[in-house]
């Protein structure tokens, strides 16, 4: 939702924030009863990646030194593999088993007979095609980007738009993945294994009966055509690495996306005011006579005090020993009783969402650590911590003590008002605006820690930190020549008398010099800091699906900090909603 500006009467600019408010209860005045998200639902289905074209002649696989032409399943498979042959991915031992298991099933008889050993494969030719590509890609006329550009655009005026209750909404994901290797993140169990080309007979399309039914590319059918309005999903399909369900969606800025972002900040922000009166009863249940309740306690516990995640029960098909809070086993925790320092410790280590390692050693009160060990006693480190426990079961018991609960409102509520707190803590309005981002970024990490948003630093760390170090040096030598100008200016003024009005000027200029220079030379020391602090923690995961936008938007008012500083396009349209209506004394 983005307002555009035309020229009001000033009595009508004094109420512009009444009219965005209306707006704003519009949402809720035009939701629909029983579930039902939308009564018209008009789109083109999703956008299907290219065929593969088989390899040029003068480009070969070769097997043992002698060329090999592969059939075009198998060829495809060999190209995925050949693409990423400069990626520290393809060293890894999971990865080519993976790889080299899923690429025999593409073969055909004869290639499998043949086929029986990776280290054999001689994939180089085949990359090298692939690196030429992607030189020409980067060394393109203006005139030849212009004209993919163009391809492009029609591409989204056809697939990127649909008609829901006949307004046209952009939609978010409307191109279908094209099949590749599986990466993952962490150390993925999986990596390597062939993402298989998406066929619309494995796609589930959604619209209304009485819309225009999109048509399926030639020689093809659909899965299935449904009309179900109490979902905002436009397609559908089962992806086969995880056995995971993958959806089409309306673009993030659209309405039902912006009101689904507000409901679930404004649940998070409900929270507030009953938190404590729900750690006092989980607290009270440390010690009561029942198991489950004494679990469940201790499991709320560690929700609200690390943020964890419930760990909800696996789909069907997924093999990754990854876990959460419900179902963690005694092999995930160690106990450390420090009685010296009259400290209590329990030690995590686990694989989370995504198979990224959670290892955390945390303090905690007496009554949780004497719980764990009693909840550990004669279990073999394979069962399960919480035994009596699971996330149905935890979830129950949440909604019934506040309407909309579940642990994810936890994670979200906590994740919250810690940025809003280290905001306060953190910034200060008389710094600069580079100090001012640094400290929210901090405040921002701060959350991506607690919620345990890793990432490995980018490939080009080391090279960009040389690259920056090099201009901080640079600008500390001109900063140097500067202030001795300058001194050499007052210096040339002072002998002078102070009387000549260009020797004046000339030495505040000088003093403008060495004030620029010093400006830049903070602004780029702070860049720095805040890279290598930021080199592994992946911060966008929290601010855009954990922190309510709402606090941004209200520090950048108060701090005078543009918000283009802190969202990017995609994301303001994201969080118009937030943008459009929050003042700056918000607080969550």
């Amino acid at each position: 939702m983005v307002l555009k500006c035309c020229p009001f009467h000033p009595a009508l600019t004094r109420l512009l924030p009444f009219f965005i408010m209306l707006l704003f209860v519009r949402w809720e005045e035009e939701k629909y009863e029983d579930g039902v998200k939308w009564k018209f639902l008009e789109h083109n289905g999703p956008y299907f990646p290219p065929e593969y074209q088989p390899l040029p002649d003068n480009v070969n696989f070769f097997y043992k030194g002698e060329k090999v032409k592969l059939s075009p399943a198998a060829e495809e498979v060999a190209v995925f593999f050949a693409q990423m042959l400069d990626h520290e991915y393809t060293t890894k031992k999971v990865f080519r088993e993976n790889f080299f298991k899923d690429w025999r099933k593409e073969m055909t008889p004869e290639e499998k007979s043949l086929i029986k050993d990776l280290e054999k494969c001689d994939f180089r030719e085949i990359h090298a095609m692939h690196k030429a590509k992607v030189e020409a890609r980067k060394s393109m006329s203006k005139e030849e980007k212009q004209v993919i550009k163009e391809a492009n655009q029609k591409i989204v005026e056809e697939y990127g738009y649909c008609l829901l209750d006949h307004h046209r909404e952009r939609i978010g994901n409307f191109k279908i993945e094209p099949p590749g290797l599986f990466r993952g993140r962490g150390e993925h169990p999986k990596q390597g294994m062939l993402k298989k080309r998406i066929q619309p007979e494995d796609v589930i399309i959604n619209c209304s009966k009485d819309s225009r039914t999109p048509i399926p590319p030639a020689g093809h059918h659909w899965k299935e055509v449904r009309h179900d309005n109490t979902v905002t999903w436009l397609a559908s399909w089962t992806e086969n690495i995880q056995g995971s369900i993958k959806y089409i969606m309306l673009n993030a800025n659209s309405k039902l996306k912006g009101e689904k972002d507000w409901e679930k900040y404004e649940v998070a922000r409900k929270l507030k005011s009953c938190v404590d009166s729900i750690r006092n009863q989980y607290l009270l249940d440390l010690k009561s006579k029942e198991m489950v309740k004494r679990q469940r306690a201790v499991a709320l516990y560690f929700i609200d005090k690390l943020a964890l995640r419930a760990g909800n029960e696996k789909e069907e098909g997924e093999t990754a020993d990854t876990v959460g809070c419900c179902s963690l086993r005694v092999e995930h925790i160690t106990l450390h009783n420090q009685l010296d320092g009259n400290e209590w410790v329990v030690e995590f280590d686990f694989l989370g969402k995504d198979s990224i390692r959670y290892y955390n050693k945390v303090p905690v009160i007496k009554k949780v650590f004497k719980n764990v060990n009693l909840f550990m006693e004669n279990k073999e480190p394979g069962d399960e911590l919480f035994d009596r426990l699971n996330t149905n079961l935890l979830n129950k018991h949440l909604s019934s003590l506040m309407p909309g609960l579940t642990a994810k409102v936890f994670r979200t509520y906590n994740a919250s008002i810690t940025l809003q707190q280290q905001l306060k803590e953190l910034t200060n309005k008389s710094d600069n605006v580079a100090e001012k981002l640094l400290s929210y970024n901090r405040a921002n990490r701060a959350v991506a820690i607690l919620c345990n948003h890793q990432r490995a630093p980018p490939k080009t760390f080391e090279q960009s930190m040389a690259n920056l170090q090099a201009k901080i040096d640079a600008r500390k030598e001109q900063l140097a020549l500067a202030k001795t100008e300058l001194k050499q200016a007052k210096k040339e003024a002072k002998s002078k008398g102070n009387s000549d009005p260009k020797l004046q000027t000339l030495v505040e200029r000088k003093k403008a010099a060495v004030k620029r220079c010093e400006e830049q030379l903070l602004k780029m020391e702070v860049q720095a800091t805040d890279r290598e602090e930021n080199k592994q923690i992946a911060l966008g995961t929290s601010k855009l699906n954990y922190l309510d936008p709402r606090i941004s938007v209200a520090w950048c008012k108060n701090m005078d900090v543009p918000i283009e500083k802190i969202y990017n396009k995609t994301q303001r349209e994201k969080f118009a909603w937030a943008i459009d209506m929050t003042e700056a004394d918000f607080e969550f």
